[in-house]
């Protein structure tokens, strides 16, 4: 090989750091009451960040799920066959925690710890958050039907992964997935046409067919059925009681643009054998809260790949030289690489304290419960949105080498939609604001009580807030109130971000938060901070260092 072949200017392999190495993640368990779990968050971070499993997330994304309908004999089996790979990152997902344990932790802070778990290990690879989180939504909606709720939850929450077709309560530890959505309805679950059939034993029979059920070899799925009484909640299980296979089929899997590792399925429920959820006819009440917890999913995994990206971008800059100095060091790409942070860490200090509002509203706190319904809403629209541009980004700071697979970006760029899509794409969070502004008792109150904690601190975060108040009595004219509802989300979104930074953040980093996103000294792209931005401290703070 001649002089040709050396490898000049590119930076070495990207191992061996934690992804909790993040002051805005560290300070969030530490102000809200979930300290007590830093070492194993730490434990966690470490963990996403080695060589091993990162190889484990190349694995699972490159050999993506493979469904079976028949075995080799013409017997109806319908599974779906994994890589090894993605076995490993659900059994260190669901080892960790978190899943639906934090549901029977009595500790103050227990679903911040979990959050911030969830936050550290959807970096190292997104695909098996689907199930894992689907698992921690199940528990609050299964709990309206106490009996079900006595035998399922313990196994939910239970920290073993216990793979496999076999009846769900004779396993060491269950995962649940969701079976919503039908082809001629989408978020539209009313449009709903599955049937469900009482029997004389208390189940049901359901008929019909599910366009997206996602990991489809999870023990137990909520489903959506009409019965005599209208829409009903149902679970029903992979496996019943008698070690049969229940008569759902697997149709065939998604070719999705991301999420690979994860399968999801179109199911035919071909009398499948069900269990009711929650009051008769009254199925969409039941599913409220867990896609609220799943939304909040939504939230901490856009944050997770905002910070996935920027550690990229930042890593790359920092190995990389041209035009005679390290990219870093050069103000353009700096103002580039704060302009990520600071979006970067707007999205972590906000879904960390919704997740510190759930911890409190299970702890009886009725405001608590309203920000974190309005707060879902409107950060489910903005934070979700934010994170294909972000990620868009991220990978142009690597230029070609971040447009190969190779670099892992692709990844993140192609997942990033995925997050403002699930449970509800952008019209239908925005119109969901409005809902929550119109039905939920106290919603706005606590909502403009959490932004006004900082009121007095920044002139710009005040005019914005003044601004946003102009707003709201233009929602009185119900037609008016649609055509606003995007801004008015954002808007919403912005500000509290705003006044979270301002409280809790680095003084820089609120600075330029507050010049850029509420002041309107921004441009149209990432990267055009206004020059009188400290990029220094917001790099320092957002760069990879010993967890704090």
């Amino acid at each position: 090989m001649g002089a040709t072949h050396e490898v000049l200017n590119q930076a070495p392999p990207l191992t061996g750091f934690s992804t909790a190495d993040d002051p805005a993640l560290l300070e969030a368990l530490r102000r809200d009451g979930a300290a007590w779990g830093e070492p194993e968050v730490r434990e966690l971070g470490a963990l996403a960040g080695s060589a091993e499993v990162q190889d484990w997330a190349r694995m699972a994304e490159e050999h993506p799920p493979v469904l079976h309908t028949h075995d080799r004999y013409g017997h109806r089996v319908d599974e779906v066959e994994y890589h090894p790979a993605y076995h490993r990152l659900m059994a260190a997902a669901v080892d960790s925690g978190q899943h639906a344990a934090a549901w029977g932790d009595s500790r103050p802070g227990a679903h911040l710890a979990r959050a911030a778990k969830f936050y550290v290990f959807a970096q190292a690879e997104p695909g098996h958050g689907c199930p894992v989180s689907m698992t921690y939504a199940a528990v609050p909606a299964l709990r309206a039907e106490p009996e079900l709720a006595a035998a399922y939850e313990p196994l939910l929450a239970s920290r073993v992964y216990d793979f496999g077709l076999r009846p769900p309560l004779g396993k060491r530890g269950l995962i649940a997935g969701m079976s919503m959505t039908e082809k001629q309805g989408g978020s539209d679950v009313r449009a709903n046409t599955t049937r469900a059939l009482p029997q004389a034993d208390g189940s049901y029979l359901l008929t019909g067919h599910k366009w997206f059920t996602s990991a489809p070899m999870s023990d137990v799925f909520l489903t959506l059925a009409q019965a005599d009484e209208g829409l009903t909640c149902f679970l029903v299980p992979r496996v019943l009681p008698d070690g049969t296979r229940n008569a759902m089929r697997l149709q065939r899997l998604k070719n999705k643009l991301g999420n690979r590792s994860n399968a999801s399925s179109e199911v035919e429920y071909d009398g499948a054998v069900a269990w009711r959820v929650g009051e008769p006819g009254r199925g969409v009440r039941t599913i409220v809260e867990m896609v609220n917890v799943t939304r909040l999913d939504c939230v901490i995994g856009s944050a997770a790949g905002m910070r996935a990206g920027l550690r990229q971008a930042l890593y790359h800059t920092e190995h990389r030289r041209a035009f005679g100095a390290e990219l870093i060091d050069q103000p353009l790409m700096r103002n580039v690489l704060a302009d990520l942070a600071v979006e970067s860490e707007a999205a972590t200090t906000l879904a960390m304290r919704l997740a510190a509002a759930l911890d409190r509203a299970q702890a009886g706190d009725e405001a608590e419960a309203a920000l974190r319904r309005l707060g879902l809403a409107v950060s489910k629209y903005w934070v979700c949105k934010r994170g294909s541009a972000h990620a868009a980004e991220a990978l142009e700071c690597l230029g070609g080498n971040g447009y190969v697979e190779d670099s892992g970006m692709p990844r993140l760029y192609r997942e990033a939609p995925l997050l403002s899509i699930w449970e509800g794409s952008g019209n239908v969070a925005a119109l969901d604001v409005l809902r929550a502004l119109g039905r939920e008792t106290g919603a706005l109150e606590a909502f403009l009580a959490e932004v006004d904690a900082a009121a007095g601190a920044d002139a710009r975060l005040d005019a914005a807030v003044a601004r946003l108040r102009g707003l709201l009595p233009q929602l009185a004219d119900p037609q008016r109130a649609q055509l606003l509802a995007r801004r008015l989300a954002e808007q919403m979104t912005l500000v509290l971000q705003g006044s979270l930074l301002v409280r809790h953040s680095h003084p820089a980093v609120a600075d330029a938060f507050c010049a850029s996103r509420l002041d309107g000294d921004w441009g149209h792209a990432f990267g055009t901070l206004p020059p009188g931005v400290d990029t220094g401290p917001i790099l320092d703070r957002a760069r990879l260092k010993d967890a704090r």
